[in-house]
């Protein structure tokens, strides 16, 4: 069950960066760019969890850094997206699947402002001043719209795929046996049927008792 979610999770990161890297970036669009990558940690933690969210959300973030054309501190987005997905593990529900889309869509929403803001405020910390120029509120705006657009695309298929990932063959199987044991044992009827069983043997011996003792009295009318 592990090796799936990593497996998973690698693929859906990796397949993000690209798409991030040669599409998103490049489409010229006002403000903020769409964040691919954050939708991908914050699907993947809204089913496995606030632990996994931040393992994922750091492993995802550290590539975002290292992938060119990265113009910012490595480890800066790495922090970022590790932090989100640990808060977006907190709002999963217990059952582990929401009522209706609007939980994650308030989730993208928080995510795509929390986001934005922690990204500028590391960025002052380190003095890139970026997010002055370009102004904050213009890329909170924005940012919030683009990955609202986008989430109802990329959240609720990530979440269906992590969830099937998440089954374990194993332990589905075992239930199945259990399940068809279960069902094979009311089938035999190891109660009912053995006393009706029984109770079909002592009647059919009572009937050829019957039929054998007419059969004698014929004998003796005759």
């Amino acid at each position: 069950m592990r090796f799936n979610r990593m497996l998973l999770s690698t693929t859906l990161v990796v397949v993000a960066l690209v798409i991030q890297v040669s599409i998103l970036s490049r489409l010229q669009l006002p403000g903020a760019v769409p964040d691919l990558m954050l939708l991908v940690v914050l699907g993947l933690a809204l089913v496995y969890g606030h632990m996994a969210g931040a393992f994922i959300g750091f492993g995802a973030g550290l590539l975002a850094d290292l992938a060119p054309p990265a113009d910012h501190a490595a480890g800066r987005y790495a922090l970022v997206l590790c932090v989100i997905g640990y808060l977006a593990g907190l709002a999963r529900p217990d059952n582990g699947r929401f009522r209706s889309a609007t939980g994650p869509m308030l989730v993208v929403v928080a995510a795509a402002v929390g986001s934005t803001l922690l990204y500028a405020g590391v960025g002052a910390l380190v003095g890139d001043t970026a997010a002055r120029h370009v102004g904050l509120g213009s890329l909170l705006f924005t940012a919030a719209v683009y990955d609202l657009l986008l989430a109802p695309f990329t959240v609720p298929l990530i979440m269906a795929l992590a969830r099937r990932a998440d089954n374990d063959p194993l332990e589905n199987s075992q239930t199945n046996n259990a399940g068809d044991v279960a069902s094979g044992w009311l089938a035999s009827g190891t109660g009912l049927r053995i006393g009706s069983q029984r109770g079909g043997l002592r009647l059919k011996a009572a009937r050829t008792r019957a039929a054998r003792a007419g059969r004698i009295k014929g004998v003796k009318r005759l």
